[in-house]
């Protein structure tokens, strides 16, 4: 597989990452099964996507712990990056950015990882109670103690926070969901890295980033391009819904994320089909699939960007990492910009 540069310091990954969530937390938990779960991160490093994304928080522990597995075995072929940050309660997710909980952290990931170094250690959500150069300066000390090699920060979703009825009548008039007020993509996010960025460098940043998902091209994307730093696209297949797999109305377990998202109602759900359309033409004149169409349109969008697609299943992270080999022409990438915009429930 192609191989794409992180950060500064040169680190060599795959084009296509795995994103290691859906394992233990997030989606369909019914699905569950951890040696399944095992042979897909054995599928995905045999292809070459070496990037395996986890945190602390996703089970909460259980997917390092499963990772961990993984890199016994196969620590050579693998880039593992996890996350600190955030505790995870019965009802409640609450942020925690002191400088002595994230280094206790660390040493629980690496723990749980059977690893002596993390590749990448991404800062999940900041503490607002913390000034954020405390929590980065706690981290950079892990750097210096050889505990970590570089460190990333994740953004906070440009959809996170409600549109407000003037935002709504300002998209409309522009257009559609993509014209997004500036003032509302990851400006909070863009500050907190110039900041950082004067404590120690800024690796990376994962954001959501995919067809129907487009905030970070505004401004995120451009900033980590003009600074050398590697952009993790999060959420590159839409939470499966550019797999053209999902049917709408087909309904998702209480704990499923896409059971409280306003792009997945019944009504949403089909009234955004025209896009899974649009990437299934294309995909027609390739062999592909519409989620391996989806996949080559982040990758075109740069070349320090790389999807990280989250499974569970062999099947599927066998798929996704074909998607490294289509290349989708100037006009078929024009031909996705031209799609109908993402519709949401509160739009």
């Amino acid at each position: 597989m192609e191989r794409r540069t992180i950060g500064a310091a040169a680190l060599e990954v795959g084009a296509i990452g795995l994103g290691c969530m859906p394992m233990n937390w997030g989606y369909t938990e019914s699905q569950r099964n951890g040696e399944s779960s095992l042979r897909t991160v054995h599928a995905a490093l045999d292809r070459g996507c070496s990037l395996l994304d986890t945190a602390d928080m996703y089970g909460p522990f259980t997917n390092e712990l499963l990772v961990g597995r993984a890199l016994k075995e196969r620590r050579a072929d693998a880039f593992v990056s996890t996350k600190c940050g955030l505790l995870v309660g019965d009802q409640h997710i609450v942020a925690n950015g002191r400088p002595g909980y994230v280094k206790r952290a660390c040493d629980a990931s690496l723990r749980r990882l059977q690893t002596d170094c993390i590749d990448l250690y991404q800062l999940h959500r900041p503490d607002p109670e913390v000034p954020i150069e405390e929590t980065w300066g706690a981290m950079a000390e892990l750097v210096a103690a050889g505990k970590v090699r570089s460190l990333g920060l994740c953004a906070v979703d440009a959809r996170a926070v409600r549109p407000t009825r003037a935002a709504r009548r300002e998209r409309q008039a522009a257009g559609g969901a993509h014209a997004v007020p500036r003032s509302r993509l990851h400006d909070g996010t863009l500050r907190q890295l110039e900041r950082i960025q004067q404590v120690f460098p800024v690796s990376s940043v994962q954001a959501e980033l995919s067809v129907w998902s487009v905030q970070a091209l505004e401004a995120l994307l451009p900033w980590c391009e003009s600074r050398g730093v590697g952009f993790l696209a999060a959420m590159p297949l839409g939470n499966g819904f550019l797999t053209g797999t999902l049917t709408p109305g087909q309904g998702f377990e209480r704990e499923d994320i896409r059971a409280r998202h306003p792009r997945f109602t019944a009504e949403m759900m089909a009234a955004n089909q025209p896009m899974v359309a649009g990437l299934r033409r294309i995909g027609a004149r390739h062999g592909a699939t519409p989620g391996q169409v989806a996949l080559a349109w982040v990758l075109a969008q740069g070349r320090h960007v790389v999807p990280v697609p989250g499974t569970k299943k062999e099947g599927w992270a066998v798929q996704n990492a074909r998607a490294a080999e289509l290349v989708l022409s100037r006009e078929e990438l024009a031909e996705i910009a031209a799609l109908p915009p993402a519709r949401e429930s509160w739009y």
